[in-house]
């Protein structure tokens, strides 16, 4: 097979290095590194290589594990928390239509990508994560999975069944309606200053996670309890005003938005529980936001 069998895996690289790496700038450039390799390929290894495709999603998948087992240094120095790249809908982008050379474009928006999902996969260990993704996101089989980190499919297998622990003990998702309603209640409150509404919308035991990654102002530990997020969000509105807010899907979930002068500030997702905000992911780094933009 020749180099146009594997143009068509772009879009499918994307999606398993995003969630692999929680980073859209990661996550292409793991895709990248990986077409960079089987274009260096002597053409009689292309032709005699079965499934390109295959190949492909194996260096990728050992690339995102180089990437992940180097983030946790990186990360130590980040400034304040780090919290995966937001991901809009396609249609609220500002652009006229999908890019396909844009990495935020090739997105599929499903429970894998949402900012609930991702912050369990940033607990796992490197390998933990890349077993779990392909197995149980993208079905690959584990004696695939063990070509890409090295071990045997019965050690992946346990790999990802610890992952899957982790995922079970963390949902706690609404349906997307329920969300979607109590997000639109929590920007009602936002909008109005009221304090007291805000702490009624969320749960006592709530946690608020801000990433300005040092680019812009915001606190830099989590914020803990209802009773003390509620203040927090009036005294952002009452800093910044002509702030706009809108309803918007972060990550294919329910989620604000605020622009201001038109441009997007900052894109907030939320975890929902028995009707209440349980948690809050803002983020505000401008790196973060460039999807957002056009």
């Amino acid at each position: 097979m020749g180099n146009d069998a594997t143009v068509g895996d772009r879009r499918q690289l994307i999606n398993v290095a995003y969630r692999l790496l929680g980073s859209l700038t990661e996550a292409e450039d793991a895709v990248q590194e990986a077409y960079a390799r089987w274009y260096a390929l002597p053409r009689g290894r292309q032709e005699e290589t079965v499934s390109p495709g295959a190949w492909l999603t194996t260096v990728t998948g050992r690339v995102c594990l180089d990437v992940l087992g180097s983030a946790r240094a990186r990360r130590e120095r980040y400034v304040g928390a780090w919290l995966p790249d937001p991901l809009p809908a396609h249609a609220e982008r500002d652009g006229y239509g999908a890019d396909p050379a844009d990495p935020a474009d090739q997105m599929v928006l499903d429970e894998s990508v949402t900012m609930a999902f991702l912050v369990v996969l940033e607990s796992m260990t490197p390998a933990e994560r890349v077993a779990f993704v392909l197995h149980d996101v993208f079905r690959y089989p584990f004696a695939e999975i063990a070509g890409i980190l090295r071990r045997t499919p019965a050690a992946c297998k346990q790999l990802a069944a610890s992952g899957r622990r982790r995922v079970r003990d963390a949902r706690t998702r609404a349906t997307p309606a329920v969300q979607a309603d109590v997000v639109r209640q929590v920007k009602a409150a936002w909008e109005r200053k009221d304090i007291a509404a805000l702490v009624d919308l969320l749960d006592p035991a709530a946690v608020m996670t801000a990433d300005g990654g040092g680019r812009a102002g915001t606190v830099l530990r989590p914020i803990e309890g209802g009773g003390r997020i509620a203040p927090y969000m009036v005294a952002i509105a009452d800093k910044a005003p002509g702030l706009e807010l809108l309803e918007r899907s972060v990550n294919g979930a329910p989620g604000l938005v605020a622009r201001r002068d038109g441009v997007v500030v900052t894109v907030a997702a939320f975890d929902v529980a028995e009707g209440r905000v349980s948690r809050i992911w803002v983020v505000r780094n401008p790196e973060k936001l460039r999807p957002w933009v056009g």
